[in-house]
C-alpha cells in the first residue's frame, strides 16, 4: 500500500482514480485520463507528496493539452490575489453570476456598533450578510473565530434592523473563503446556520466548483504577468478572465500604458483559458 503526503502533513492512501478524476477536470479525454494514471501509479512511492504528483499530472497533460502550459493551477491563481480588495471584488463577481444584486465594503448599523460589511448579496427574498476571508497561504484553514465574529455581527444587524438602525433585512449569514474549513469551524456554522463556501468545502458549493461552472477564473490564472500591468489591472477592480475578455484590448492598452502587442499577447492567454477550460 502506497500512502502520498498531503500538503497539510497528513497522510493519505494513493489514489489513481483522483488523477483520473483531476484529468478530466482539466477536460482530457477519458483515454488520456487513464493512460496519465497508469504512468503515475507506475512512478509513485511511499512518502510522495501531492505536490509532486500534481507536477507530473501537468507535465503528462502539456503534450495533450499545450494550453495546461499556460499553467492552470486555480487554488494558488485565487490566493494570488489581493485580500482587499481583489478577492472581495472576485466573490461579487461570482455571486452576481449566480444571480445576485451585490453591494460592497457597507458601513451598517446594529443594534451596538457599526459594522464594516464585505458584501451585501440579495436575490428574491434572500438578503446574504457576505464574510469575504482570504488566506494568501492556501493550504490553511479557515477556522472557527472566523464564524463566531460572523454569527456575533450577523445578530447585531438583525436586532439593529429591527430596532430601525439600519435597512436591510438580513436573511442569512455566509462566509466565503479560498481554504478548506475546519472541522469545529463546519460543525460550528452548521449549528448555528450559518452558510459557507470554501474550498471543497462541499460537492454542488465549493468555491472551485463555483468557479468552475461559471468559468469565473482569476486573472492571477496567467502566470509570468507583468507586477505593473497586474497592479493596473487591480486598480480597474480586473480581477477575472471575463472581465479582462469584456475589453477591446486596443483600448485597454492605451488605458494602462502598454504596447498593444503586449496587450494581445495577455487576451490571447486569457482566451486559451477561458475558452478551453
Amino acid at each position: 500500500m502506497v500512502f502520498v503526503i498531503k500538503a497539510d502533513g497528513r497522510k493519505e492512501e494513493f489514489s489513481r482514480q483522483k488523477i483520473v478524476l483531476t484529468c478530466t477536470k482539466m477536460h482530457a479525454q477519458p483515454q488520456v485520463a487513464e493512460e496519465i494514471a497508469s504512468k503515475i501509479e507506475r512512478e509513485v512511492y511511499n512518502g510522495i507528496k501531492t505536490k509532486q504528483i500534481l507536477d507530473k499530472i501537468f507535465s503528462y497533460l502539456k503534450s495533450h493539452k499545450p494550453e495546461v502550459k499556460i499553467g492552470i493551477d486555480l487554488r494558488e491563481a485565487i490566493a494570488k490575489l489581493k485580500s482587499k480588495p481583489d478577492f472581495e471584488h472576485f466573490v461579487a463577481e461570482l455571486l452576481r453570476d449566480y444571480g445576485y444584486k451585490v453591494v460592497m465594503n457597507q458601513i451598517v448599523r446594529g443594534k451596538c456598533i457599526e459594522h464594516e460589511i464585505d458584501n451585501i448579496a440579495m436575490k428574491g427574498n434572500e438578503t446574504l450578510f457576505v464574510e469575504v476571508k482570504h488566506h494568501e497561504q492556501y493550504h490553511s484553514f479557515t477556522g472557527l473565530d472566523v464564524f463566531l465574529q460572523n454569527k456575533a455581527a450577523f445578530d447585531d444587524l438583525k436586532e439593529g434592523y429591527s430596532e430601525g438602525k439600519n435597512r436591510f433585512n438580513f436573511t442569512k449569514p455566509i462566509v466565503v473563503t479560498n481554504t478548506k474549513i475546519s472541522e469545529h469551524a463546519r460543525k460550528y456554522a452548521e449549528c448555528r446556520g450559518i452558510d459557507f463556501v470554501g474550498w471543497k468545502s462541499s460537492e454542488e458549493k465549493g468555491l472551485e466548483r463555483m468557479i468552475e461552472d461559471k468559468r469565473l477564473y482569476p486573472v492571477t490564472i496567467l502566470k509570468n504577468l507583468d507586477n505593473r500591468i497586474s497592479e493596473k489591472f487591480s486598480s480597474m477592480n480586473i480581477v477575472s478572465l471575463k472581465h479582462l475578455l469584456s475589453w477591446n484590448s486596443k483600448g485597454l492598452s492605451k488605458k494602462i500604458g502598454v504596447s498593444s502587442e503586449k496587450m494581445e499577447e495577455i487576451f490571447l492567454k486569457a482566451k486559451q483559458i477561458y475558452e478551453n477550460f
